[in-house]
């Protein structure tokens, strides 16, 4: 339930991460950083243990990447590291800090294990919202292609690795979200536009998926298989959800990916793109396999009581969009 307090700390998360991509100052941007981070950690706070623990490794974290951030800026501009290999390492010291505040890998330790004790609807936050302050920021500070290349394959191998064997489905989710991380730092990297549609529909698609699992009440794959096994249509649809979200062809989540991956090439990355593709797949794999488990095992003892799915009309209309909306984007445009 979310109560004054809640919409309180809601608000000056928002402004937190207005401020970081508003300000034309390091100074500032740390504030907004500072602001959102302060905001963040009262609202993933519950009676549930797991949501303390959860809301503590958070804000360690977060506070060792903004030292980190501070001091590297400060070093940076106080011409203490006029020396170039001093000023190089400060730079990478800074992207590194903003990483380890998105969560991307080498530096996504912490996120899986805070996914894991935060309620869906604050893992939704987590997973879209406080991404868009250090995507940004990362934006405006590297310049090094080797770097985001180093970068980007270390997300797609690591997410594609530790995924597998997971049978928590908010760690799947993390997982996911580290993967994405790498192809949207891709985007971002030769176009600010395209990044800006992989992050919305990445948002649309994230956002079905988690409110099903929240009006379902379940973590656990094993509880998806019991729920929706005397549900059909809500079997089909989260499925579909998980494939767009994998970025197969007649959904909506391929499109970004395509646009990424036509941008690599336009821009002579073939060998960086076909890593990307043959990553991916690994990430894919255990998409497909909730799916083909799911749509196939059936059990036999049935849930005390059932989730209600009546009158979803945000649910419904936003399921659509994720499934057919590369079909209605790509006749939109062959009528235009």
């Amino acid at each position: 339930m979310w109560n004054l307090s809640k919409i309180l700390f809601l608000a000056t998360l928002a402004l937190g991460t207005i401020l970081t991509i508003s300000s034309n100052s390091w100074f500032g941007m740390w504030m907004g950083l500072e602001i959102n981070l302060l905001s963040f950690i009262p609202i993933m706070k519950n009676k549930n243990k797991l949501a303390t623990e959860a809301a503590l490794k958070y804000f360690i974290v977060q506070a060792m990447a903004s030292t980190i951030l501070l001091f590297s800026v400060i070093t940076i501009y106080l011409g203490k590291a006029s020396f170039e290999p001093t000023k190089e390492m400060m730079i990478l010291a800074l992207n590194s800090s903003i990483l380890l505040k998105m969560g991307a890998a080498p530096f996504h330790f912490w996120f899986p294990e805070v996914m894991e004790g935060l309620e869906w609807m604050k893992s939704l936050i987590l997973l879209t919202w406080q991404k868009i302050a250090p995507m940004i920021l990362f934006m405006y500070s590297n310049n090094s292609i080797f770097f985001s290349t180093v970068i980007i394959i270390a997300c797609m191998v690591i997410s594609g690795i530790m995924g597998q064997n997971q049978l928590s489905l908010k760690k799947i989710m993390a997982y996911s979200s580290i993967n994405h991380i790498g192809w949207m730092i891709a985007a971002m990297t030769f176009s600010e536009s395209i990044w800006l549609y992989y992050y919305v529909i990445y948002t649309i698609i994230s956002l079905n998926i988690i409110l099903m699992f929240k009006i379902m009440n379940i973590v656990f794959m094993k509880q998806l298989f019991l729920i929706l096994s005397t549900n059909p249509l809500l079997k089909l649809t989260l499925m579909l959800n998980f494939l767009s979200l994998g970025g197969l062809p007649p959904f909506l989540g391929f499109m970004p990916k395509w646009m990424t991956i036509q941008t690599l090439v336009s821009e002579s990355f073939y060998l960086l793109a076909t890593i990307m593709v043959i990553m991916t797949l690994l990430t894919l794999f255990f998409y497909m396999r909730i799916t083909f488990s799911t749509m196939t095992l059936t059990m036999n003892s049935l849930p005390n009581s059932l989730p209600k799915m009546e009158n979803k009309f945000i649910l419904i209309s936003s399921n659509l969009l994720a499934i057919l909306g590369l079909i209605t984007i790509t006749l939109s445009f062959n009528f235009l």
